[in-house]
């Protein structure tokens, strides 16, 4: 692969890795603030739930974290390169453990990615790929932290603020707040990917805002449709969940997944993706991308709307006589302007729109290489070496053409994918 093809690390990651440790650690202290503040009025039920989530979340971020580290000590040559050991503690295994046990890996992570970044942006020194490798894999984490906490904390909020009717300015500013959170961790994400593309310079502030639009649009209308059904009917919503998550975890394993190393990291994976569909779309396989993409949109939008109807039915005329309308009009609305957006960002903004016509790949490749159907990564140099492999298959089902090159009858579809 030609260095060039990937961009180097840059003040833009640097400022994304100090953002990302801050917002760690003033949603850290919000969490812990809220749940002292639910504790000391006595509503214990709502502070174990609010601690439950936090714990959760916790401990899968950190269980991804430790996976990750102890793949990428097998990696050839990993740890004895230049800013191995900065970035990801070189051989101190029992280390790197106890911090991950005590909830801390993540952080060190963030802590870890600002130190390289600095050597690497200020300093001038070497290990470029190392903090991007870093950053690539921070992304996905946080990725993952968004929709195991941020968004069923944000549907707790709103269902908080419905049962007692109570709602002050500094909550609703909270709820915008954390829906904005949520869609730009996806954007952050996004960005992450398309540092893999070759022409990764001809996005711009246009794609990213569609994108935002486009996921915030889709995500808020969703959260607040569980958080009305929770509140008209609050012993239904975990029987609800546990379908759902148990239909998206056999459809997860139904596409093959292969994201992590290991059998029980991979069901880990599928089940948190399966936690991810319950309120967004992840993609997570090559192959008839459009279709899955459909089903599961048509698939939300009818459950949107029953738990629409069932709030309709169950709530309390009364209480909710001057929201309950306004809501039942503007949800579904929200939701068809998301979609609307997202169909604009792939008629305008998707990569396959500037980038070269759709060449077939060689089949057999061997495992050194992963390909992206008009690009691809070569595993001959110290780059494409520490390019982030994991990122990297994200990224090839996000802007794959979504073709299928599996045969003769496999065909295709044509049709482009669409992750998150």
């Amino acid at each position: 692969m030609d260095r060039g093809s990937f961009s180097r690390y840059s003040w833009i990651d640097f400022a994304f890795s100090v953002v990302g440790v801050c917002t760690f650690l003033v949603d850290w202290g919000s969490d812990v603030w809220v749940a002292t503040e639910l504790y000391l009025r006595g509503e214990l039920l709502w502070f174990g739930l609010l601690v439950g989530l936090m714990g959760l979340s916790s401990v899968v971020v950190q269980i991804f974290s430790w996976f990750w580290f102890r793949y990428d000590r097998e990696l050839p040559g990993f740890g004895g390169q230049t800013g191995a050991g900065t970035v990801l503690f070189g051989d101190r295994v029992k280390l790197f453990c106890l911090l991950h046990v005590l909830q801390l890996g993540f952080l060190c992570r963030h802590i870890s990615a600002i130190r390289q970044g600095f050597k690497v942006w200020w300093r001038k020194q070497e290990g470029s790929e190392y903090a991007v490798y870093l950053s690539h894999d921070l992304s996905m984490l946080r990725l993952i932290e968004t929709f195991c906490e941020s968004a069923p904390q944000l549907t707790l909020m709103i269902y908080v603020m419905l049962r007692t009717n109570k709602a002050r300015t500094v909550q609703f500013v909270s709820v915008a707040a954390s829906a904005t959170s949520i869609a730009w961790m996806v954007v952050d994400y996004h960005r992450s990917l398309r540092s893999f593309l070759p022409d990764k310079a001809k996005q711009g502030w246009g794609s990213s805002l569609v994108y935002f639009l486009w996921n915030l649009l889709l995500i808020a209308p969703r959260v607040a449709a569980l958080a009305l059904f929770s509140a008209a009917l609050p012993g239904f919503v975990a029987v609800h969940f546990l379908l759902l998550w148990s239909a998206f975890l056999l459809w997860a394993w139904k596409q093959r997944t292969d994201f992590m190393d290991s059998a029980g990291g991979e069901w880990l994976y599928r089940a948190t993706v399966g936690l991810i569909w319950y309120f967004s779309w992840f993609n997570v396989a090559e192959g008839r991308t459009r279709g899955r993409s459909l089903i599961y949109h048509a698939f939300m939008t009818v459950d949107g709307g029953l738990l629409l109807g069932t709030w309709w039915f169950y709530r309390d005329p009364v209480q909710t006589e001057a929201y309950g309308p306004v809501l039942l009009l503007v949800l579904p609305l929200t939701s068809l302007l998301g979609l609307l957006f997202k169909a604009l960002y792939y008629c305008c903004f998707h990569p396959r729109l500037w980038r070269p016509p759709f060449r077939d790949p060689a089949r057999d490749l061997p495992d050194a290489e992963v390909t992206f159907r008009d690009f691809s990564i070569q595993d001959d140099s110290l780059s494409s070496q520490l390019t982030n492999r994991r990122m990297a298959h994200n990224a090839a089902h996000f802007y794959s053409d979504g073709r299928t090159s599996g045969g003769t009858d496999g065909g295709t579809d044509g049709a482009e994918t669409s992750q998150l």
